[in-house]
């Protein structure tokens, strides 16, 4: 289980045509070992994603949905703990006066890996020969012939076959084009691929080799899979001819979101906390907040892991003609949509303010929740939370982790490390 330490800033009074603005800090609770870690040996360029989940309900409805998205640095191993974004922040324009209320929800932590591309020699125990007695290795080969790691498994048994399972979007065979060699193989998670079979006897036009041993070639490759894992099955099809394993190469394109199976969802915790945002006409004196304080309860955190779903609420949104891809609160709207906004590198902090006493003259007050939203409103007679003047006070949030954002993926583990 991973604790998160947040910190919701909420603006309670603003005029009509000022940005309502969400930051969320956040960070790893101090004391807890637990962080997120990485699911395997990846290069560098991974990147967390940290998304929020905002309700605004009350004159009108909708989702807020703060984004903040950070480069990990150097290469990862697996249950490395992985650096989480500082804040993540968004906003939504304001276009007439009302009040709304606005209640965080959860987060969803995403881990993306780097494209890129690694190699994994034949003598790798990732790789699997069936029918180990009908395969053997050379070692030590002349470098002359260039195979990868100077070895090389071999077998002249018809049928026999060897696997590898991997992690990524592409795989590539690397083996000798030889005189010796005939027809090989080729599935993916049990389907015949295309091409089926190539012959490691003949140049890439079809013309018998005169190579004896030309070693460390790509002779076969395969592109366009679902980021995931698969299986690479390759199999003796001639007999008398010799299949050769050298090397599989593992390739890994740019991904446009984040894989399913590397998400993790933080339920925030403790009592829901609702806090109600005042907008004024420009020129009026907007009603000071109720500096009422509720003390914070200690809640046991409830762990909630999506590997296979991701949470898109459809809000009923007010729509503006703003055309800069960010929500509009007003009227009380019926129209359906889904509002993401573009992360922002950094969050502006606004100064935590407790109200002593109405103050007209000053309408932006902060106000920083402590606890987090399960589902539904507030019981009857207050959130159950302190709601002002807080100041450095957190919302705890947990997922389902440990030391590792997902369960590693074996595969991809052991083979990062021979890049």
């Amino acid at each position: 289980m991973v604790n998160l330490r947040t910190k919701v800033s909420i603006p309670t009074t603003l005029t009509v045509g000022q940005p309502l603005n969400i930051g969320w800090a956040l960070n790893y609770k101090n004391g807890d070992p637990a962080r997120f870690g990485s699911p395997g040996y990846f290069g560098p360029g991974g990147k967390v994603l940290v998304t929020g989940n905002v309700q605004l309900s009350g004159s009108w409805v909708g989702i807020l949905q703060p984004k903040g998205v950070v480069d990990q640095p150097g290469k990862l191993q697996p249950g490395q703990i992985l650096k989480l974004p500082d804040g993540i922040s968004d906003f939504a324009h304001t276009t007439q006066a009302g009040t709304v209320k606005v209640t965080p929800r959860r987060l969803f932590v995403d881990f993306t890996p780097p494209a890129g591309e690694f190699m994994v020699n034949n003598d790798d125990p990732l790789v699997k020969y069936h029918g180990a007695a009908d395969w053997y290795e050379l070692n030590d080969e002349p470098l002359s012939i260039g195979d990868y790691g100077r070895d090389l498994h071999r077998t002249d048994k018809v049928n026999s076959f060897s696997t590898f399972t991997f992690t990524g979007t592409g795989i590539e065979y690397v083996a000798r084009r030889s005189t010796e060699a005939g027809k090989v193989g080729f599935k993916i998670d049990n389907q015949d691929a295309t091409p089926s079979f190539i012959d490691a006897s003949k140049n890439p036009d079809g013309t018998p080799t005169n190579a004896a041993h030309q070693g460390g070639l790509t002779l076969w490759r395969f592109n366009g899979l679902k980021y995931g894992e698969h299986t690479i099955q390759v199999t003796n099809l001639e007999a008398g001819k010799f299949a050769q394993v050298d090397a599989f190469r593992v390739i890994t394109r740019e991904l446009a979101n984040p894989p399913a199976d590397y998400r993790a969802t933080c339920t925030l915790v403790s009592a829901p906390v609702s806090v109600d945002v005042t907008i004024s006409e420009p020129g009026e004196s907007p009603p000071p907040p109720s500096p009422t304080v509720t003390p914070t309860t200690t809640v046991t955190p409830t762990t909630t892991i999506s590997p296979s779903t991701s949470v898109t609420p459809t809000p009923t949104v007010t729509p503006s003609a703003n055309g800069n891809g960010h929500q509009s609160v007003g009227t009380n709207s019926t129209t359906t949509s889904t509002t993401t906004s573009t992360p922002k590198p950094t969050l502006t902090v606004t100064a935590t303010v407790t109200p002593t006493r109405p103050t007209p003259t000053a309408p932006q007050v902060i106000i920083t929740p402590s606890g987090g939203a399960q589902t539904g409103e507030a019981p009857g007679g207050g959130s159950g939370l302190g709601l002002l003047g807080a100041g450095t006070a957190m919302v705890t949030g947990s997922a389902l982790g440990g030391v590792a954002l997902m369960r590693r993926r074996a595969a991809h583990a052991r083979g990062q490390r021979d890049s």
